[in-house]
């Protein structure tokens, strides 16, 4: 493939990825009063992320698999219109089990989308260049769930249902412009017998085995502590200040945002001049930190600058372990990207329902528990790399 298939292999993915999470971070802002409409409220919107997790986890290492031994296109334009599917399903929902429903196919859709994007890009970057691909895509998952609360926002103006027909839509143009733009590579695969495909539980015992186990504990610890912090945000900030879907927008967008230019311009320098490791580290404790802080600030001013360095601190923290794990991976990426998104999306889904029921006991109780996690990942991932692999401390050359 020439350099300039590459380019636009790789900025197609960006916007597929830009686009999935945008459908992710759509809803926010909408979901508090949207589920009055069901008489609903922390447990169930708990409930809700925590199904989209479980079909990313069952199915995000099947969709890795397949994508190793069949390519990576067909997986993703699957997924994305299986993403417009849900959400059109979320508008048209007249009962709680079809907003369950939705969510699981959303979380399906997803699965189909993230390990073979993030795959995708190990096969059309050099290992010298992961770093700054994965930290692009990384930019338009924080871009997608910025920009979303905001449309969601902005469209619930019109009525609550209008920004899940447009996540739809949006979906299924997504998936038009791969099927007639994205090239279609074969990944980076020794030329050996297929593999029979293990089922899930033999592909998480295997995951244990894999150099790049620690890296995944990181990924379910943090993924884990910052989905106490986005699951009841909105629901906090709706109980307790009685902002509007617009106000939360507000508050989601301008982290998110912030977060993305520093992604697009300085994480690859970051992790040149300090390693993704030490950037991991120093992250884990800004987040911990300004999740605990969140329960004590009064001020729409301070609620924003703890939120927006919040998300900063978890804008930096996810392509430096994708890198981590795409680095160590070697010719297994789909299973290594799939792994990554299993075990991201188990934290997804113990995280926002804990959460859920922790909310509706104590609305700061999943803050305290948020922070405790993310400092234990700390203390774990500092101790591990201390004793297991000092290396990881210094920059890669």
């Amino acid at each position: 493939m020439t350099q300039k298939t590459n380019n636009v292999a790789l900025y197609i993915l960006m916007f597929n990825m830009f686009i999935t999470m945008g459908g992710v971070g759509l809803i926010i802002p909408v979901m508090p009063k949207y589920l009055e409409l069901f008489n609903a409220g922390g447990q169930v919107y708990g409930l809700l992320i925590g199904g989209f997790a479980l079909a990313q986890f069952l199915f995000s290492p099947i969709a890795g698999d397949l994508s190793d031994r069949y390519g990576r296109k067909n997986f993703i334009i699957f997924g994305l219109a299986l993403l417009g599917v849900s959400q059109i399903m979320f508008a048209f929902a007249d009962a709680i089990w079809l907003l369950f429903i939705s969510r699981f196919l959303s979380g399906m859709g997803a699965a189909f989308v993230m390990p073979p994007i993030m795959a995708f890009v190990a096969d059309i970057t050099t290992f010298e260049e992961r770093g700054k691909g994965m930290g692009m895509i990384g930019a338009s998952i924080s871009l997608g769930f910025t920009i979303g609360p905001a449309v969601g926002g902005l469209l619930s103006g019109i009525n609550l249902t209008f920004p899940f027909y447009f996540a739809g839509v949006s979906a299924f143009l997504a998936a038009l412009l791969s099927y007639f733009v994205l090239p279609n590579i074969k990944p980076k695969v020794t030329e050996t017998a297929p593999v029979p495909r293990e089922n899930l539980v033999k592909q998480m015992v295997k995951s244990t085995k894999a150099p790049y186990f620690m890296f995944l504990i990181v990924v379910f610890t943090f993924s884990f502590g910052i989905a106490n912090f986005q699951a009841t945000l909105s629901l906090y900030l709706n109980d307790k200040f009685n902002y509007s879907p617009f106000d939360i927008s507000v508050i989601i967008t301008v982290g998110g945002f912030i977060g993305v230019l520093l992604q697009v311009f300085v994480v690859d320098r970051l992790f040149k001049k300090y390693g993704e490791m030490n950037v991991i580290l120093v992250n884990l404790f800004v987040a911990s930190v300004m999740i605990l802080l969140v329960i004590y600030v009064h001020t729409f001013f301070m609620v924003l600058l703890v939120s927006t360095l919040f998300s900063i601190a978890t804008t930096f923290i996810r392509p430096a372990v994708n890198t981590l794990i795409s680095k160590v991976a070697g010719n297994e990426q789909g299973f290594a990207a799939g792994m990554n998104n299993a075990y991201m999306s188990l934290g997804n889904m113990f995280g926002p329902v804990l959460a859920g029921v922790l909310y509706d006991w104590n609305m700061n109780s999943p803050y305290i528990l948020g922070c405790i996690v993310l400092f234990a990942c700390l203390i774990m991932a500092w101790s591990w790399t201390y004793t297991k692999a000092p290396y990881l401390f210094k920059p890669s050359k």
